[in-house]
């Protein structure tokens, strides 16, 4: 069950991203954070404990929403707007994605 639930804003285009190895939408403006979290229960896993994490200070100071695009490179969540096509990972690297298209 997502974290978040849209209650407005409802009626921007329509963006598909994939969200670890699955296709997800979002809508033009979302931030990763939240087209993650309308998605999924939670941002990520602690590298260190595993415990869920979900972004903290929304806006760039705490360095909780780190997550990994598909060149490898890392992106603040809270910070970055998702992009059509976008690939974003928010597993570990230890951790299996599930194959794109599967549920």
């Amino acid at each position: 069950m997502p974290l978040l639930n849209r209650v407005a804003e409802t009626d921007r285009p329509t963006l598909t991203f994939t969200l670890d190895g699955r296709v997800a939408t979002a809508l033009a403006g979302d931030t990763l954070l939240t087209a993650v979290l309308t998605q999924a229960e939670r941002l990520r896993v602690s590298e260190f404990s595993g415990a869920p994490r979900a972004g903290f200070c929304m806006m760039g100071a705490c360095q909780d929403c780190w997550v990994q695009l598909e060149d490898g490179r890392r992106v603040r969540a809270c910070g970055t707007f998702v992009e059509a096509g976008m690939k974003v990972r928010t597993l570990p690297a230890r951790l299996p994605i599930a194959p794109e298209g599967s549920a």
